[in-house]
């Protein structure tokens, strides 16, 4: 039976982890202590530094020779479960895809051991249920996780066969990858090149597209060397400030207020004159009679920023600009001037820091974990500011707006929280290449995303060192152990901190929709408990451990699949409400599970 001072344990654990989520939610929607930008920087230090060094801290200190494998197995018996039930679903029904496979594991299997779990079981079954959460993290940081960006790479590379290769994908015995490509997710237009060999087999390589690479050529020849100078100087134009950069996107124009003077005031070239008309700023060129053009959608180009002798990293929110079409301009069909040249300009609010530029993230998404601020004399307001707040942070690169930006081709994922999606290149009857093949691939890609997140380090690091340890009694230095104490014992709080900063920035609390929120919700807090009980029964948990496992089940879901979810946009909007309305209500719904078990 659960007593009142049980009870008031649990809240003891937990209430604290919702006062930092509150007060980080006020500073922003209340009092407007913290800008965007502010809230973007405090999310990179939490993504670099606090989650890690917290992840790392847990991990080390749980011995791995004392591990309860039944639990374990519990919990990996749960998992794949769901992933077998989903793979049936959507073989044999015509709703089932491998976009609303992905989702539902995420939502009825991936839960916020981390952040929530360990101090909640703490609080109601005692230090040894948080060595248990300790296990759980462990697994899901280097198995759970990897499976997942298996499975979104393998989604992006099947939307790229299918476009690519829609008749011939079945000859094809290699993919060579360029070495800047980190992901297939859709947010930068890649291109293919096929060579037929001698035993008439297709030899594929991926690389950016032509457009891309001349965009990153550009940037690399305006660094410190280049003779210009990228120093911004003021402009008319409110709040912004200019930086003249060739980009091959094409953007839907829009009107703009911007003037040569505008432009020419921005650039100093050493040795050399620009005038309107001959300009060495690259291929650069402009309409005289009618400007330059509007703004344009907001875009993310991989591994392009901070790349080469760029003088100076990529602005967090970046405008692209476009020639304007009007009286005295035609546009010819691939969206150039009749003079053959593509003006591209990145604007970058005045507002705006380089701490948000693209990076390692967790807990943010575009700043990276990506900010949609507007520019010009169209700034958004808080609310609209913060959708991408948080990200895993694989992508180097600017922030932008998925829905808009290049996407593999002509391929974008079109996933969103309908629940009858509409028909892609992904849905058709595409064969594909044999399977060592296609794994290969998926292969090189979730390396190279894994190789740039700071979890995977400190979860790898942490294993090692507590087999060390251990094993052979080795204790860590007093002054190494210190110095990551005190990063690690702000992760907890900083982690809610900024999970509040990123609900805050939200439009809405449930993106989803009512409908397809409550039906998340019972994945999350039903389905997954169910499927967890039925688990531990199976491989024999009894008693405490099965209430554990039952609990553990029901947490509010994982930040990381949101993370992923909105790098490859396959429903963000269900995992963001997953995310924020889950939190809202998990500390209810899991004191349920507890009394209700503890009758």
């Amino acid at each position: 039976m659960i007593s009142i001072t049980d009870l008031y344990h649990v809240l003891t654990a937990v209430v604290p982890l919702y006062v930092a989520m509150i007060l980080a939610y006020g500073s922003v929607k209340w009092w407007k202590i913290f800008t965007p930008d502010q809230c973007s920087g405090i999310n990179r230090f939490v993504a670099l530094f606090a989650v890690p060094l917290l992840s790392f801290h847990f991990i080390s200190t749980n011995n791995p020779y004392a591990m309860n494998y039944k639990f374990i197995a519990a919990d990996s018996l749960q998992k794949i479960i769901v992933l077998v039930v989903l793979a049936i679903w959507s073989r044999t029904s015509s709703r089932g895809s491998l976009e609303w496979s992905i989702t539902l594991f995420s939502l009825s299997t991936l839960p916020n051991t981390l952040v929530m779990g360990i101090p909640l079981l703490k609080g109601m079954y005692g230090e040894f249920s948080g060595s248990l959460m300790v296990q759980i993290v462990v697994l899901q940081c280097i198995i759970w996780y990897t499976l997942m960006l298996f499975l979104f790479e393998y989604r992006g590379a099947r939307m790229l066969i299918a476009e690519q290769f829609p008749d011939t994908a079945g000859s094809i015995i290699s993919f060579k990858v360029d070495s800047d490509i980190i992901s297939l997710d859709g947010k930068e237009p890649l291109q293919t090149e096929a060579e037929v060999g001698e035993d008439g087999k297709l030899h594929v390589k991926v690389r950016k597209s032509a457009s891309s690479r001349s965009e990153i050529f550009s940037r690399r020849s305006h660094g410190p060397n280049s003779g210009v100078s990228m120093t911004p100087r003021p402009s008319n134009l409110t709040n912004a400030e200019i930086y003249s950069l060739q980009s091959s996107r094409n953007p839907t124009p829009r009107g703009s207020s911007f003037n040569h003077t505008d432009f020419y005031s921005m650039v100093n070239c050493k040795n050399s004159s620009v005038s309107p008309r001959q300009s060495n700023f690259g291929n650069l060129g402009f309409d005289d009679e009618n400007g330059i053009g509007g703004f344009g959608t907001v875009s993310r180009a991989n591994g392009v920023y901070g790349q080469g002798n760029a003088g100076y990293p990529a602005p967090t929110s970046a405008g692209i600009f476009s020639p304007v079409t009007g009286p005295g301009a035609k546009k010819k069909a691939n969206g150039t001037t009749e003079s053959g040249k593509d003006l591209h300009m990145f604007v970058w609010s005045s507002s705006a820091s380089p701490v948000s530029e693209g990076g390692l993230h967790v807990f943010r998404g575009g700043a990276d974990y990506g900010n949609e601020l507007g520019v010009g004399a169209h700034p958004k307001d808080y609310d609209d500011f913060g959708r991408d707040e948080f990200s895993f942070g694989n992508r180097p690169g600017v922030n932008g707006n998925d829905q808009e930006g290049p996407t593999l081709s002509k391929l974008g994922s079109s996933s969103t929280a309908e629940l009858h999606p509409k028909a892609t290149a992904e849905t058709k009857p595409t064969a594909m290449p044999p399977a060592s093949v296609m794994t290969r691939l998926i292969l090189i890609m979730v390396w190279r995303k894994l190789i740039r997140n700071p979890n995977t380090y400190s979860s790898l690091f942490g294993l090692t060192w507590s087999l060390v340890s251990y094993r052979w009694g080795v204790q860590m230095p007093a002054i190494v152990a210190k110095s990551i104490s005190i990063l690690s014992d702000a992760g907890l709080g900083m982690a809610m901190f900024s999970l509040g900063l990123f609900m805050a920035l939200q439009p809405r609390i449930i993106a989803c929709g009512k409908s397809i929120a409550a039906f998340s919700m019972g994945v999350r807090f039903l389905t997954g408990p169910a499927v967890m009980a039925a688990a531990s029964i199976a491989v024999g948990l009894r008693g405490t451990l099965l209430h554990i496992a039952i609990v553990q089940a029901a947490l509010p879901q994982g930040i990381v699949p949101f993370v992923f979810a909105k790098e490859y946009n396959v429903h963000p909007d269900i995992l963001s409400t997953g995310v924020i309305f889950g939190m809202l209500i998990a500390l209810p719904i899991t004191l349920v599970y507890y009394i209700l078990l503890g009758l």
